[in-house]
């Protein structure tokens, strides 16, 4: 179709199309031009388009063009969504917005976990066309084996890193809390290594650990006696921390006499020396970290109230090993490398059965011990059942087949189990073909 120009001359309207290309291309350069990783695909997930430094994230040996951004970031053959972790695309599809995910994407680094950013793009009809991704990643954490990272990649445990994302962006106070033992104190490092502080000191009070009589002074530090002539002033944690992160493990257990001083840190930022009568300042971050229900304690008059809502003001569920059984493998390759470093250690699909069905009231702390003692007892390459000693069930019952079922903690099991089919089904005391039902089970919920 022809039209007249503001100039008086005519020119062909372009088509539908045409202008769906150009949409397109314009955005291509767009994203060309981007720092960060970016992607846009399609309503159907098929990637148009990537920029230079996807290329140079991802490293891909072929092109990516055409594919899926499901397969290529993930591996998978279904959306993200049919594969047990939320999908960006479906979200905003559903919205009509931008949407905000922490995803776990391959790389040739290894699994890794990703902040994506994903924006749709309408035209202008208000249909939404394409979706253009921001890939941001994450420093907190890997999804494999990486020396003094996070591990996992559970449902449980990508809620608790989203958490971990957004309180390492401020200076929020934080409060994790969970049963002892789930890594309290390594999510609080994580959380101060990815932040603005990383560079400065990550200072840990053990409130259990410290004598009530030595709390004030350790805490806050000693003035040097007035008539005194040996002896000095003593620094105290809050003053070590100065800059940094201030960790108060289970705290909990902090004395009434010092709940009123550390509220009074935390409202104003000074302190005062025990034995001192000068105002000192100090420039830290608070996490605090407890297994205790410190509600209750407010009610019992066992912890101050006004502290209570200071200290919670960002709180994080750190997740018991049980409620993410989908993360043992991931934990013990994990664990090994720290325990046996020298050693190439693998796991029988038997002990690999016994430690993924195991509660683990002892949490993490509980597995490493399991796995230090069988790499003393372990004299081969391979940990076998009896190189484990893990305890006897109360009732001396051992997992069922009618335990196993997609609508348990062991449809986890049946999922993720590392080992052979044949020996998970025989450890059940099912058929293989009962077990690939059970799995068929699983695989329907998940798509439903």
């Amino acid at each position: 179709m022809a039209v007249l120009t503001d100039h008086g001359s005519m020119r062909n309207e372009p088509s539908t199309k045409e202008r769906i290309d150009m949409s397109f291309t314009e955005l291509a350069s767009f994203l060309q031009a981007q720092t960060e990783p970016h992607i846009l695909f399609d309503r159907e997930y098929r990637i148009i388009a990537v920029n230079s430094a996807f290329r140079k994230y991802c490293n891909p040996k072929t092109s990516v063009i055409g594919r899926t951004c499901y397969e290529v970031s993930h591996n998978y053959t279904k959306p993200c969504d049919y594969s047990g972790e939320t999908c960006p695309l479906a979200k905003s599809r559903h919205s009509g917005k931008s949407e905000r995910v922490l995803h776990m994407h391959h790389t040739p680094e290894g699994e890794e976990y990703v902040s994506i950013e994903l924006t749709p793009i309408k035209n202008a009809s208000g249909e939404i066309t394409c979706f253009v991704e921001k890939i941001e990643p994450v420093k907190i954490a890997k999804g494999q084996t990486v020396k003094n990272s996070l591990t996992g990649k559970s449902a449980a445990y990508t809620r608790m890193m989203n958490l971990v994302e957004k309180a390492a962006s401020s200076d929020i106070n934080t409060l994790l809390y969970g049963e002892s033992g789930t890594g309290k104190e390594v999510v609080a490092q994580a959380i101060h290594r990815s932040g603005k502080r990383a560079a400065k000191p990550f200072i840990v009070v053990d409130c259990p650990g410290i004598p009530e009589t030595h709390f004030e002074s350790e805490l806050f530090g000693q003035e040097r006696p007035t008539h005194s002539k040996t002896g000095s002033a003593k620094r105290g944690l809050v003053d070590a921390a100065d800059g940094g992160t201030l960790f108060l493990d289970e705290v909990g257990d902090l004395p009434l006499s010092i709940q009123s001083k550390l509220l009074h840190l935390l409202e104003t930022g000074a302190y005062r020396r025990h034995g001192s009568a000068d105002l000192r300042r100090a420039d830290i971050r608070v996490i605090s970290a407890t297994s205790h229900n410190l509600r209750k304690k407010t009610e019992d008059k066992l912890f101050r109230k006004d502290l209570y809502y200071m200290l919670e003001a960002f709180p994080i569920p750190v997740p018991a090993v049980r409620d993410r059984l989908e993360d043992i493998p991931l934990l013990i390759a994990s664990l090994l490398k720290k325990v046996a470093p020298e050693r190439n250690l693998t796991l029988s699909d038997e002990a690999m059965f016994l430690l993924q069905t195991y509660s683990y009231p002892g949490n993490v702390r509980e597995l490493r011990n399991f796995l230090e003692r069988a790499a003393l007892l372990c004299e081969s390459h391979e940990i076998r059942p009896e190189h484990l000693l893990i305890p006897e069930p109360e009732n001396g019952e051992k997992p069922t087949a009618q335990q196993i079922s997609p609508d348990t903690q062991s449809g986890q099991l049946l999922s993720t189990f590392s080992g052979k089919r044949k020996t998970l089904a025989k450890m059940l005391g099912i058929s293989e073909r009962t077990l690939y039902r059970r799995l068929s089970e699983l695989h329907e919920k998940q798509e439903r």
